[in-house]
């Protein structure tokens, strides 16, 4: 399985959350399954992205595309950091 985590901070979570529900089909057609979205405990506006992808490729090419850099200005992301990850392992306890 291949994973991309990316941390940002952004300028209002809401604002931010709208634009992301709207590109919903955007990223689903560039490879995303699956995400989960989590916030740093004391500031809602530090956001986590954790998702999987088809492949890698597909994630680096969406998230440095012209139309993602467009719209992370919008949304008011600010310099996220972008982990491209492959799972070794996987368990429940």
């Amino acid at each position: 399985m291949q994973y991309v985590l990316i941390i940002h901070e952004v300028a209002a979570y809401p604002a931010w959350k709208a634009i992301f529900d709207q590109a919903a089909n955007i990223r689903k057609n560039a490879g995303e399954i699956s995400y989960q979205l989590l916030r740093y405990d004391n500031d809602a506006n530090n956001i986590v992205h954790f998702s999987q992808w088809s492949s890698l490729d597909n994630a680096r090419r969406f998230f440095e595309s012209p139309e993602l850099v467009e719209i992370r200005k919008k949304a008011g992301v600010k310099v996220p950091s972008f982990i491209y990850l492959e799972e070794i392992e996987h368990g429940v306890l």
